[in-house]
């Protein structure tokens, strides 16, 4: 099923959809699937993936230490391919990668975007490529890859408007400036810059991200979005040896935030 459909169903049951981020293999190989299958076992809707990479400059001190350990233990793109070939035998829940531009040049865009495909992957998000650079990045043909944009508090109306013309899926919504994290502090400018951007996005679904640390921000910003992405919480706590059981638990405790 299509990303747009999984979130619109959700919606149609008054409820938001929930994406949990995990770093592709992270804490090891072995046990990334394990923690995969905990946060489908615990009701996400759309499981996002990240490429570890050195340099992830959206990406707060968490998700960057989480980068540096899979990168240390030589997590490739083609190991990450296997991983979701695992997870679509097990669950048939959308997966979107996220990665920056670097490591898929190296591997060849096209290339990447037919392997990701043919494992199962559903959509991409590239969060250095700006949507002035959209048309020139990606091959005409995104061998039927959601490519997901992504909104900041800075950007202006009509911008908001060309990125939801431009992206597939649903549009990535940043709640506040700067890099992921679950320690944000959110004002009322972050609810007037929710609710702007909610109502300017029209022809895709909307997801929230960045700062989603607990279910109070979920009920904060329950009426400006139709779902939320959480990242930083899941892997702090897998940092601190969390074993997936518990995280089932704790993605339990988000879905239920969603209605």
């Amino acid at each position: 099923m299509k990303i747009r459909d999984i979130i619109d169903e959700v919606n149609k049951s008054n409820k938001k959809a929930l994406t949990v981020f995990l770093t592709a293999g992270f804490p090891d190989k072995n046990k990334f699937i394990d923690y995969a299958k905990a946060a489908i076992d615990g009701g996400v809707d759309i499981l996002e993936i990240g490429i570890p990479f050195s340099d992830p400059l959206a990406d707060g001190p968490v998700i960057q230490a989480s980068s540096s350990l899979a990168l240390k233990q030589n997590v490739t793109l083609k190991d990450i391919f296997n991983f979701i070939e695992s997870i679509r035998k097990y669950s048939d829940i959308p997966t979107v990668l996220m990665g920056y531009a670097n490591p898929i040049n190296k591997y060849g865009k096209e290339k990447f975007l037919i392997d990701a495909s043919a494992s199962g992957a559903n959509g991409l998000i590239v969060p250095d490529i700006p949507l002035e650079e959209y048309d020139f990045f990606f091959p005409a043909n995104n061998h039927g890859l959601d490519i997901i944009l992504l909104t900041t508090p800075t950007s202006s109306d009509e911008r908001i408007r060309a990125i939801d013309k431009k992206s597939e899926g649903f549009v990535y919504c940043v709640s506040v400036t700067g890099t992921t994290g679950a320690d944000k502090n959110f004002d009322d400018s972050t609810v007037e810059h929710l609710k702007r951007t909610y109502s300017l996005i029209t022809k895709n679904k909307m997801m929230i991200g960045f700062g989603i640390g607990k279910p109070e921000d979920i009920k904060k910003f329950y009426d400006y979005s139709d779902g939320f992405i959480v990242g930083s919480r899941i892997i702090k706590s897998i940092l601190e040896g969390t074993e997936p059981a518990v995280i089932k638990e704790t993605v339990e405790i988000f879905k239920n935030a969603c209605g």
